[in-house]
């Protein structure tokens, strides 16, 4: 069976961490590149090959971002970033840099996390922002483009998100009660996200959109 290089930008938080234990129980990747501010949880783990750099000079590791499948979680919040500019570079500007790079030195296939409402023409600025990187990013040059679009996660984050916090536990008390086109609302798990990102790269092929609650199915195959 053909094993695969995977490369993981945002191995840190809360869909990363759970890629990262899901990619080294999968028979299917027998490395996994991991590129992270500073040391972490993962180092040493069995498969895992972990770059510290800066992400303000990317280009200057360009020939190490190499292998078969990229996926990235990378993603902030306004009050982390400070602005909608710094924003803005975060989480449309450097996932398509990296996306641009892994292309060019030979990737095929791209899963990246977007938000469920992405956007390019809304007024909301975060969803214009994912909008925009989704756009940018489904027109490079990959054989399999997975956008993937989560509700609400659902999961311990290591940073605490005092809205979000708020948010899942209304969307835990009420989301029994979407059913149908209002489904994708639904919170997921973090971890399900993950395992449908890598199932998705293993058997889907072509350049599609997956909402909330098509991820959830995808997880539980």
């Amino acid at each position: 069976m053909e094993t695969r290089t995977a490369v993981v930008f945002g191995a840190t938080g809360l869909i990363g961490s759970s890629l990262i234990e899901e990619l080294c129980i999968s028979d299917s990747y027998n490395l996994i590149k991991i590129f992270i501010r500073e040391k972490s949880i993962h180092s040493g783990k069995e498969k895992i090959q972990e770059f510290i750099i800066d992400f303000n000079k990317l280009p200057d590791y360009s020939e190490l971002i190499t292998g078969n499948d990229l996926f990235i979680c990378l993603g902030t919040t306004i009050k982390k970033a400070g602005s909608v500019t710094r924003m803005e570079e975060i989480d449309k500007d450097l996932p398509v840099r990296i996306s641009s790079i892994a292309s060019v030195n030979g990737a095929s296939r791209l899963a990246v996390v977007s938000s469920l409402g992405a956007d390019r023409g809304s007024s909301n600025y975060y969803l214009r922002i994912k909008g925009e990187m989704e756009t940018e990013i489904l027109a490079l040059n990959y054989d399999t483009i997975a956008i993937v679009r989560p509700s609400i996660l659902l999961g311990e984050r290591k940073e605490k998100r005092p809205g979000e916090e708020i948010g899942k536990a209304l969307i835990k008390i009420f989301g029994v009660f979407l059913s149908g086109k209002l489904l994708k609302y639904r919170g997921i798990e973090g971890r399900d996200v993950a395992k449908a990102m890598i199932r998705i790269l293993k058997e889907e092929s072509g350049k599609q959109i997956y909402e909330s609650d098509r991820l959830q199915k995808i997880s539980k195959y």
